[in-house]
């Protein structure tokens, strides 16, 4: 049972204990990477959890964090094909399966033609990429959660797209929480290199098959060589009574595409940050979401477009579906620099409040040090039409069914920029049957 406590730096303390005792499980890790879990968990108990004075976690509170203690996860059971490919969407793609932050190399369906290794794996068999590149996007001393996950991270994906290459059938992280995970953390950290020219899309989800309060703390770092093209999907649809923080660090070369889509309707507390960098002549973001929430849920996202590089363009669209007494925060960045001239950004966060308890904090920004640039931002915050209601409940429309409804084409639009078909009429009947009184 999760037990709560009276100050965060108990927790701490208990991390701190975990990391000791897990050095007995590094001995096969080499010199660098031990330097850099020591420096990782020194910068966390330095720093601590932040709190609502830090003003990028202003409107969201992590002590229902802070004030636990979680374990380090046991074992998962087996997985069924049929598991998997429910979470698939009911599709046969090329999934890696994690049980409990753990891979599963009997449930997971290896793809052909893209380098695919665990970090467990990765690590043992160090060929010097490892030390290259991990926790150069996402540093250690960026944030609390990013320093714990790089001291505590035992497993992971590292995915490596070959030159030149189109990736046909997307690749699947599949993250499962069961009952193994109970009152325990997850850390997971996955490396993807999409090198020059390749095209793949990457499909990343959190779900749970019998774990109910686990805390998931995941970081991906991404590499998005010169020409290449990567679709990023995230599913959050965790346990409601889970918490999630999630991490995704992005470098993009010259004439790359990075296209996101986060999707969160799970967990009691998520916060997923989306970080990418232009850093290369016309490399171009997409940053696209929707979360769904009722209840007592509360869900953050926080993204950060950063424009190095000129005659870069970025476009960004974030709505909001919020019921009950849910609380939804939007913090979104556009950040010039005085080189990027050229630059063409778009930035939109929208939100649709079913309930007067329902509550949303918005703040897209633009921080602009170049003079020759088009770039726009705003947010909106509203209700249901009540016109629109009256008039569809006077043609014989049901008021539940008249809500979905309504509901649905107030999403419509971010979900018509899912290109993977099944995946988008997927989440369709998601958004569908999510709210229906």
């Amino acid at each position: 049972m999760t037990e709560v406590l009276d100050a965060p730096s108990t927790s701490i303390e208990a991390y701190r204990q975990e990391f000791e005792a897990s050095n007995g499980d590094s001995s096969r890790e080499p010199a660098w990477l031990r330097d850099v879990r020591r420096e990782a968990i020194r910068l966390f108990e330095a720093e601590g959890f932040p709190t609502t004075k830090n003003e990028d976690w202003h409107f969201t509170s992590v002590t229902p964090i802070a004030d636990r203690v979680f374990s380090r996860a046991r074992d998962g059971a087996d997985v069924s094909p049929e598991t998997v490919k429910r979470f698939s969407h009911g599709q046969d793609w090329e999934t890696v399966v994690f049980v409990n932050g753990r891979v599963s190399r009997e449930a997971s369906n290896l793809p052909a033609g893209i380098t695919v290794t665990s970090l467990a794996e990765a690590i043992e068999n160090d060929n010097g990429i490892l030390e290259r590149h991990l926790g150069k996007l996402a540093t250690a001393d960026s944030g609390a959660f990013t320093a714990l996950n790089t001291a505590l991270a035992r497993d992971g994906a590292v995915i490596r797209i070959s030159a030149d290459t189109r990736i046909e059938k997307p690749v699947h992280l599949l993250f499962i929480s069961d009952t193994g995970a109970e009152a325990s953390a997850i850390h997971t950290r996955n490396l993807v290199f999409a090198e020059h020219h390749s095209e793949c899309t990457l499909i990343e989800s959190y779900v749970t098959v019998g774990g109910e309060s686990y805390f998931t703390n995941a970081v991906s770092e991404i590499y998005v060589a010169e020409g290449a093209r990567l679709g990023h999907y995230k599913l959050q649809t965790e346990s409601r009574d889970a918490f999630h923080v999630g991490t995704a660090q992005v470098h993009q070369a010259r004439n790359s595409r990075y296209e996101s889509f986060s999707f969160a309707t799970g967990a009691r507390l998520s916060r997923t940050n989306i970080y990418t960098t232009l850093a290369g002549e016309a490399a171009e973001a997409v940053l696209n979401g929707l979360y769904m929430v009722d209840g007592a849920q509360h869900v953050d996202h926080q993204t950060r477009i950063e424009h190095v590089a000129p005659n870069c363009p970025s476009h960004e669209l974030y709505k909001g579906i919020l019921d009950g007494r849910s609380h939804g925060v939007f913090n979104g960045k556009v950040y010039v620099h005085p080189e990027a001239q050229k630059t063409d950004g778009k930035q939109s966060n929208n939100n649709l409040l079913l309930s007067g308890e329902a509550k949303i904090d918005t703040k897209p920004q633009l921080e602009i040090f170049a003079d020759d640039v088009k770039c726009t931002h705003g947010a909106t915050v509203g209700r249901l039409d009540e016109t629109a209601l009256f008039y569809m409940r006077s043609r014989g429309i049901g008021t539940s069914q008249a809500r979905r409804l309504l509901t649905y084409a107030f999403a419509a639009d971010v979900l018509e920029k899912i290109e993977l078909e099944p995946l988008k009429e997927s989440l369709e009947a998601q958004v569908l049957a999510r709210f229906t009184s």
